[in-house]
């Protein structure tokens, strides 16, 4: 047969055998899988890629915080005394500790620990017995001195007159005249002794010397008292009652010239009011006035001792209790005032902050005076108009934006 001159060499092979069509197949497989590693390798580069795009991106491009919230409020503009505070104690105008006058055993204790006593009322009973026997005593003593009074003043009468008839010597007569003041001399001495048993006998009833409130009994019946020695029990007197505190020098001579230009003593700055408040209490609601000032300074501090004197009726005010006084400074006159919380202190300057028009922060300087209760006088640099920030002082700086919440200071419990 004759060959077709059109036949390819593919047609000219033989069928593929087994171990040729292997070979292909491993072929494929091996192309397969280089096209997944490039794929891969494409996916990565673009990740790659986006990244370094967004580190590209602008630093401000984060959203910016919300302004701080803020209270405002405009300063109250009212009438207002400025006051000086002080600490110190409360003590009573009177305060006794009582002691026997006279030895012996204790009989009876007739009081009730921490009840109220009036001058007079009986404390203690010491046995009287061996002081009734003194007086009986010191009795007998007079009568006999006074029958010897009597036999002398008779020797007398008789000597007159045997000296007027010659009958007695002169120094008979002046015998005669010196014994009858002898006898009189005993006599007074005997008054005397029956005085002082009696004085001893009645110190056995120990009575309140002041009216107050008396402390516990130091010993109980029966126990052995020595007289100016033992202290039995204490009173105190409880209305009014007195608190001393001490002043520096300029504020004593800040009073002095108050009183002066009202036409008060500027000395001893009696009548001065005084206010008081116990630990218990923010204001000060007890009224009183000075009535002592110490006649010089305390070169070792400084100060002067002041005393206040305080009606007490319902016994409050307790001897020894801790106490702020306070005391009037200056005349009633218009002022400007802040919660003492909104100013704030810049090194040695003292500012506010005042949110203007724009809801901006402005640095305002002030000159502030004295605090009233949680208030604090401004002197200088605000205006009755201006709105200060009262809470969130510390939020702020210069031209910062603020969200504003406005409340008003005379409002209950604003300040």
């Amino acid at each position: 047969m004759a060959k077709n001159p059109r036949m390819t060499l593919a047609d000219q092979q033989t069928p593929s055998s087994p171990l040729a069509t292997d070979f292909a197949g491993q072929t494929h497989r091996q192309a397969q899988r280089h096209v997944v590693k490039l794929g891969v390798v494409g996916i990565a580069l673009q990740l790659t890629l986006a990244g370094c795009g967004d580190a590209g991106a602008p630093a401000g491009a984060t959203a910016a915080p919300p302004p701080p919230n803020v209270k405002i409020a405009q300063p109250l503009n009212r009438e207002t005394t400025e006051w000086d505070e002080y600490t110190g104690r409360i003590e009573a105008i009177n305060s006794v500790d009582i002691r026997a006058r006279v030895g012996g055993y204790l009989d009876t204790v007739n009081f009730t620990a921490g009840a109220k006593v009036k001058k007079g009322d009986l404390l203690f009973q010491i046995d009287p017995k061996p002081l009734k026997a003194q007086l009986n005593y010191a009795q007998a003593e007079l009568e006999r001195a006074k029958t010897k009074r009597e036999l002398a003043k008779n020797d007398l009468t008789r000597a007159e007159n045997l000296f007027k008839a010659k009958a007695i010597s002169a120094e008979e007569y002046d015998m005669r005249t010196k014994g009858l003041r002898e006898a009189a001399a005993a006599v007074e001495s005997a008054e005397a002794n029956v005085y002082t048993a009696k004085l001893n006998l009645e110190y056995t009833e120990i009575r309140a010397p002041i009216s107050g409130r008396v402390g516990r009994e130091m010993i109980t019946a029966g126990n052995l008292v020595k007289a100016d020695d033992t202290v039995l029990t204490n009173i105190v007197s409880t209305d009014p009652v007195y608190v001393y505190v001490d002043a520096d020098e300029q504020s004593v001579l800040r009073y002095r010239r108050h009183a002066q230009q009202h036409g008060q003593s500027a000395a001893d700055l009696k009548g001065t009011p005084v206010q008081l408040a116990v630990a218990d209490e923010t204001d000060f609601p007890h009224q009183g006035k000075l009535d002592y000032i110490a006649p010089r300074e305390d070169a070792a501090t400084g100060t002067l001792s002041l005393r206040g004197v305080f009606a007490n009726p319902d016994e409050l005010l307790s001897p020894g209790f801790f106490a702020r006084l306070r005391v009037q400074a200056s005349a009633s006159y218009p002022a400007l005032l802040l919660p003492d919380r909104a100013v704030a202190t810049d090194q040695a300057q003292q500012f506010v902050w005042v949110i203007n028009q724009d809801n901006q922060a402005e640095y305002r300087q002030i000159t502030p005076g004295s605090r009233i209760g949680e208030l604090r006088v401004i002197r200088s640099g605000l205006q009755a108009g201006d709105w200060v920030v009262v809470e969130g002082v510390q939020k702020l700086k210069p031209g910062a934006k603020v969200n504003p919440e406005r409340i008003d200071l005379a409002a209950p419990g604003a300040q």
